[in-house]
Parts: structure tokens; sequence; C-alpha cells
């Protein structure tokens, strides 16, 4: 969790300045612009970008510190309060919506996609899996005795890694299933 959450962080920052070199030169290209398909530039200049009238960017610059912060915190063994575990589960699951949503937009309508972006998703789909780990085998969400015994007995066996990786493998089968030899082009 906490290394997703410092990779998204630097992400952030790196689109972030990207969002101002946009703002101050459109034309200019950007570094991580490497093909027609890998290509920050037509992510960064897509109206999704800017879904809440300033570059998306801008809320990893806000968000991650706080991740950073209860991942240093739950290194330190420091005992949240459920209803701060309850509220941290809801918050980055709607964190990971919005990423999976912008990444749909990259993937099915913007038709390129933005190496940092994808770092980002990446990033959020570890940290939710993370947390979810945490609340669940912490029943977080006070599930009755039986319930919470077959959720721990899930996760011992391994499934939510499968899940997780299942996730990931997912997302790379369909770039490369639509996109292929473009990516290297």
């Amino acid at each position: 969790m906490l290394v997703s959450s410092f990779l998204s962080l630097y992400a952030s920052l790196v689109l972030s300045i990207d969002a101002i070199k946009i703002a101050a030169s459109p034309s200019d290209p950007l570094s991580c612009n490497i093909n027609a398909v890998l290509s920050c530039g037509k992510v960064a200049s897509s109206w999704q970008s800017q879904l809440l009238g300033f570059p998306n960017s801008f809320i990893g610059l806000m968000t991650e510190p706080v991740v950073i912060t209860v991942a240093i915190a739950g290194l330190g063994l420091v005992a949240f309060p459920r209803w701060f575990m309850r509220v941290a589960h809801v918050v980055y699951g709607l964190g990971l919506v919005f990423a999976l949503w912008l990444l749909s937009q990259s993937f099915f309508v913007i038709n390129a996609l933005c190496p940092w972006c994808l770092l980002v998703t990446g990033s959020t789909i570890t940290v939710f899996a993370t947390i979810t780990r945490v609340v669940l085998l912490e029943n977080s969400w006070n599930f009755a005795p039986e319930r919470q015994e077959k959720v721990v007995a899930f996760l011992d066996k391994g499934w939510g890694r499968v899940i997780y990786t299942g996730a990931f493998a997912s997302i790379v089968i369909a770039i490369f299933l639509k996109y292929g030899n473009e990516l290297f082009a």
C-alpha cells in the first residue's frame, strides 16, 4: 500500500506538471508521448482529464499523501477505529471506480493510453485490494461470526490474490488484444 501510494503520488506529480505545460503551450509534445497509442498528450487534452474543472492529477496530489499517512500508521501497528476503516474503504472504493472509469474512457473513447495514468490505475487497484483485505480480516464491517469465518477462510486460501491478479491480467490482456503491435510502433 505504501509503495503503491508513493508511485501514484509520483505519477500524479508528473501528470500535474504536464497539465501545467499543456496549459502554457498546448502544441508542445509531452515526454510520455511515445506513439499514437501511448500518448499522455492525447489523454491529457481530452475533457475526461479535467472532469471536475481542474486536472484529475490534482486529486492524486491531495489524496495520496493521506493514503501514505494511513499506510505508515498501519506499519506502525496503529489500530484505527472501525468507522475510520469503513470510511477509508468506501472512499477508496469510489477512487477505484473513478480510476477504472478513466481507464475505460482512455480505452474506448479516447483510444490512447497514458503510461502515468496506467500506473495510477494499477496503484489504485493495489491500494484498494490492500484496504479491502485489512478491513475484511479485522471485521470492520461487523459481519456475523459465521460469515467472518467464511471471509477469513476465503482470504486464507488466497482467493483475494486470485481476484487481484485477475484484475491486472484482464487489463493487460485487454490492452494487448485491442492495441497489439501498435503499442510498440
